[in-house]
């Protein structure tokens, strides 16, 4: 049989956590070939591999200024590692070109704008693009995923509630309204261009605490989430609540 050509993809928003990890899986992926870095700033002409030295060898593509018409004409595949509000300005118009797109923020995950306005209080400019979107959990999408032109990836916390309570919903062997999710996240979860004095090493080292108590934006996601492990039969009501730990990576949900 032939070999398989690689499909280039283009990384959008390379210089961050989530993207340097995404370039390290694809990377190492057979059939995927990062072809466009994007950084911007100082970043921008540097190779990838300057910035995070643990892909020296690995991924050292150069990054670029964000052109989507030169993604356009050397991709087939876009993954977009912004923080929430961008991904809803770039993706419709990398769908326009003909691309495959994912993003791996938050801005195509709730199906409903008005409940993403609610909690990410910012106006959805491509309402009407959210049908598209797949919620990306191959363990439970796996189907549609591979069919879908535009892959909301979901969010670090939801999937590690989601992936542990969806079978006990799906098989009602679980009460709606009484679920309690208990996580706890290593310092990397609020990106690399948090630089607030909470994630100062002084203030993290020996320190574990809360915090969004009852108005964490990715309740929504894991309650809509379960509502359809319930058929639309269920209507979840979640009490969930993050911690932060005092360690780079990882996630622990209760």
């Amino acid at each position: 049989m032939p070999s398989q050509s690689p499909l280039p993809i283009a990384l959008i928003g390379a210089s961050g956590y989530t993207g340097a990890e995404l370039a390290r899986l694809l990377a190492n992926h057979p059939h995927a070939e990062i072809v466009v870095a994007t950084a911007s700033g100082e970043r921008a002409g540097q190779p990838l591999s300057d910035i995070f030295p643990s892909l020296r060898g690995v991924c050292d593509v150069r990054c670029e200024e964000l052109n989507l018409d030169a993604i356009a004409e050397r991709c087939r595949f876009a993954f977009i590692a912004l923080g929430h509000g961008k991904a809803m300005e770039i993706a419709p118009q990398l769908l326009q070109r003909g691309l495959k797109v994912c993003d791996l923020g938050a801005d195509f995950r709730l199906r409903d704008a008005a409940q993403y306005e609610q909690w990410y209080k910012l106006k959805h400019t491509c309402a009407d693009v959210l049908s598209q979107a797949v919620y990306g959990l191959p363990e439970w999408n796996r189907e549609k995923i591979k069919s879908a032109h535009l892959v909301a990836n979901p969010g670090c916390y939801p999937t590690s509630a989601i992936l542990a309570l969806a079978p006990f919903v799906e098989a009602r062997l679980i009460e709606e309204t009484n679920i309690v999710v208990d996580s706890a996240s290593g310092v990397s979860g609020a990106g690399r261009s948090s630089f607030g004095i909470d994630y100062h090493f002084p203030e993290m080292h020996d320190n574990f605490r809360a915090y969004g108590v009852a108005g964490h934006r990715h309740t929504p996601e894991i309650e809509q989430a379960l509502g359809d492990a319930g058929n639309g039969n269920w209507s979840a009501r979640i009490t969930f609540t993050p911690h932060l730990l005092p360690i780079a990576r990882g996630i622990l949900s209760t």
